[in-house]
């Protein structure tokens, strides 16, 4: 027993190190992804304890608070953030705001993500006339701009949260169909594919087996990209009137309200603004840091 013990040290250093230990090793010490992490971590538990976090009711008025300022520039800490043209607590408002902007994100990129590797996948593995189709409207859906494209659908449907997310969903799956399609071109060919195909393995037992798990890597980047690209989607539909509407909290819809009186009170538009800024930021961090970790040998 205790020659057994002296000899694991030994026998560790010679197997080397295992692949659980490999990637916690990575994480710790990638700090882009750690703060992304964080940031992410951090601002979805804000968005599921609202009620408990938020100090006020975020759609609670109160004419005579309007435009306190917040507790850097002179207000008090009943209004930590300040109040807004109605007397709504702007903390509040923000805490709440952070539900809508990760909930459209997030439901965004599973709805695009589910059509365009559908799509990606199936031209990349058959080839010839289905990929001449998925390629076709790839094109078409390239040609269209998106926020025209947006703007002029919410503007017939009408703007609400619902209809945000649907269109963003159905119109941000190109760079899911472009890079899914690209990669499945380059694993299909591998031998392990070929291996499964001639002992008579499915074609879905092929994709699902073979082929998604060594392209999934890239998918979680464009995931988080596409979860940061719907969420400053929403904030500039919403900036425009057409996005999520009042008294619903939406950053966008802060920085619209108070776009008036960006030059007397920037706070107004400076406080949700950079938040909106700090949660993209966090979440394409996040993606690329998942992607290096992930899979560190296709990076330079």
């Amino acid at each position: 027993m205790a020659m057994q013990k002296n000899l694991d040290p030994l026998l560790e250093e010679i197997s080397g190190p295992t692949p659980a230990q490999v990637l916690r090793k990575r994480v710790v010490g990638h700090k882009g992804l750690i703060f992304g992490l964080f940031i992410v971590f951090l601002l979805v538990l804000v968005a599921i304890f609202a009620p408990l976090l938020a100090p006020h009711s975020p759609y609670e008025q109160s004419l005579g608070n309007r435009m306190v300022e917040p507790v850097f520039m002179g207000g008090t800490w009943e209004h930590p953030l300040g109040t807004d043209h109605l007397g709504r607590d702007y903390l509040s408002r923000l805490i709440y705001g952070a539900r809508v902007s990760l909930l459209i994100g997030l439901v965004a990129a599973l709805i695009s993500g589910t059509i365009g590797t559908a799509m990606g996948v199936a031209a990349g593995y058959f080839g010839g006339k289905v990929d001449a189709v998925v390629t076709f409207l790839i094109n078409v859906r390239l040609a269209m701009p998106v926020v025209l494209v947006a703007l002029a659908v919410v503007a017939i449907l009408g703007g609400s949260l619902q209809v945000v997310i649907g269109v963003l969903g159905l119109l941000l799956w190109d760079r899911f169909a472009v890079v899914m399609r690209a990669s499945t071109l380059q694993v299909r060919r591998r031998e392990y594919v070929a291996a499964a195909q001639a002992i008579g393995a499915s074609t879905s037992r092929v994709v699902l087996s073979e082929i998604m798990p060594n392209i999934v890597n890239n998918l979680i980047v464009i995931v988080t990209l596409e979860m940061a690209h719907a969420i400053l989607l929403e904030a500039t539909l919403s900036f425009l009137g057409l996005g999520v509407q009042p008294p619903t909290p939406s950053w966008g819809l802060m920085v619209s309200e108070g776009k008036n009186m960006m030059l007397f009170e920037p706070w107004l538009v400076l406080i949700p603004g950079v938040v909106l800024f700090v949660l993209v930021l966090a979440i394409n961090l996040m993606g690329d840091g998942l992607r290096d970790v992930t899979a560190p040998d296709s990076r330079s």
